[in-house]
């Protein structure tokens, strides 16, 4: 039975990323449709996307380096803060950045104390600084489980023969990075293309436009319909592109198995060493928290002041996280049984992951064509909100369960069958307490991303259907900043507070 509905499922996600992408490149006119500010669109979305993944792996190789050869007291919360930035609204992030690099923002004013000409966050520049403050850790985190894949067996025999940390690197850690770096750059590349909320805030103009805010453009402003879908097809083909070659490019280090026992790094006990990691470290946790810091700390003040209608988009949101955290979660149990039962369900498996290729815009620009004849589509913002998370959020939930689903077919399996027990006695008595943890995590994550996103809602909403992050959005484009500060307090506590609930209720279920 339960292959049977992951079957169903499969087909059913298949049905939703295929049609509305059929529905896309059916409008697509020919690429003469494109005029120039598209074809600037194109260009500048490449080389930005190239220059923000250089710039975050370039300054996540320190801070990784660092991370894997220090053993301190708050280590933990280091690695943690560093995965924090994922489930971080975007809009919330752009908010602190422009605290910190706005106009107004201490980094400009300590500038102006001194009589430096000061710096601006809008532009291709803002777009660039926020995309690192979002990839930065994420590079980091993917590079240090290289680090720590190195066998210590290793770094004892680099130890007994002398080795310096510059023959560490050369010998150990440049391999190393050789092999996994190229992978990374190409997801964080992926990633830099289809980042909306970042160019809807921090680029526009003619040079700091990307191809999914052309989109948005062509759509809102123009709504040329087969303008906005030639536009998707192009961002299709982008993150189609990417997310291959980053697939052939993430090559296996080559050092084999160790015994995965955290050793001390001989290498890297001199006092130089010990505090340029030290202050490569700082840095880094001062990047990420001071835009949160300012942003948060002010929006304390003004929380108890914000509007009804503020309360009633985070309201809007909180329905929308959970309706996705349940839609999301119920696909992924059902498509990862099918595929840990079934001989051949590795397609399933691919079917859940094609959504990486695509981009929330694209996907809503599909949608919009798909329901235009047959009903407002404004009038469905939120199920569509809802369904577009849902499907972006299920190769995450794929990959945290189908693990855990094949250890539990492993070990439990067979003693299910011979005592007969299936179908909803199974589901209860053994599927959910031992996938409870990643369940929790998968939901938790799923409700956070959804909590924060600014995508398809800025397509499809009229003012009183618009969610947080979008009020959000308006608010600072209205110049409420006291307002928009105190949104983003409630905006953070709704994401994070839904992640810490699941995750936590996962573990302690």
């Amino acid at each position: 039975m339960g292959a049977r509905l992951g079957l169903i499922a499969a087909i059913i996600v298949a049905g939703a990323l295929l049609l509305p992408l059929s529905a896309v490149a059916w409008r697509a006119e020919g690429w003469g449709g494109l005029d120039p500010s598209d074809w600037g669109a194109l260009w500048f979305t490449l080389w930005q996307a190239a220059l923000s993944a250089g710039i975050s792996v370039l300054l996540a190789v320190p801070v990784a380096r660092a991370l894997a050869r220090r053993r301190f007291i708050g280590r933990g919360m280091v690695i943690l803060l560093l995965g924090a930035p994922f489930i971080l609204p975007v809009i919330v992030a752009v908010l602190g950045l422009i605290a910190v690099f706005g106009r107004s923002g201490i980094v400009n004013t300590a500038l102006g104390w001194i009589g430096v000409e000061t710096v601006s966050v809008y532009g291709w520049q803002g777009v660039i600084l926020a995309h690192v403050f979002f990839n930065m850790p994420l590079a980091t985190r993917l590079i240090l489980q290289g680090w720590l894949s190195i066998p210590g067996e290793r770094l004892r025999l680099a130890a007994s023969l002398d080795f310096t940390a510059t023959d560490t690197f050369r010998r150990l850690e440049w391999p190393m990075l050789r092999a996994v770096v190229p992978g990374i750059f190409l997801v964080i590349f992926l990633i830099s293309t289809t980042s909306f909320a970042v160019a809807l805030a921090l680029g526009g103009g003619p040079r700091a436009t990307t191809v999914e805010l052309a989109i948005y453009q062509a759509f809102r402003f123009d709504f040329d319909l087969s303008r906005a879908a030639l536009l998707g097809a192009v961002q299709l083909v982008i993150g189609g592109t990417a997310a291959l070659v980053s697939l052939r490019l993430t090559l296996p280090s080559g050092f084999g198995a160790g015994l995965d026992r955290a050793i001390p790094r001989w290498d890297s006990r001199g006092l130089g060493l010990r505090a340029q990691d030290i202050a490569v470290i700082a840095l880094a946790c001062m990047f990420l928290l001071v835009p949160m810091i300012l942003v948060l700390g002010e929006g304390v003040l003004n929380l108890t002041g914000l509007s009804a209608g503020v309360w009633a988009a985070a309201l809007r949101s909180l329905i929308v996280a959970l309706v996705a955290a349940a839609s999301t979660l119920t696909l992924a149990f059902f498509m990862s049984k099918a595929i840990v039962d079934l001989p051949r369900g590795g397609w399933i498996e691919v079917v859940g992951s094609l959504s990486i290729a695509a981009s929330p815009l694209v996907l809503g620009t599909g949608l919009y064509i798909l329901l235009l004849p047959w009903i407002n589509p404004v009038s469905l913002a939120l199920p569509v909100t809802t369904f577009v998370n849902t499907i972006f959020a299920l190769p995450f939930a794929l990959r945290a369960l189908i693990p855990a689903m094949r250890d539990l077919r492993d070990d439990y399996g067979r003693l299910s069958e011979s005592l007969g027990i299936a179908g909803l006695t199974w589901v209860r008595l053994v599927a959910i307490p031992r996938l409870r943890r990643p369940a929790g995590f998968a939901a938790g994550l799923t409700a956070a991303l959804a909590a924060g996103d600014l995508g398809v809602i800025a397509l499809f909403a009229s003012p009183d259907q618009a969610t947080l992050p979008l009020v959000l959005y308006q608010l600072m484009g209205a110049y409420r900043m006291d307002d928009a500060k105190a949104a983003a307090l409630l905006l953070v506590l709704l994401s994070l507070g839904l992640f810490w609930l699941f995750e936590r209720g996962g573990r302690r279920a």
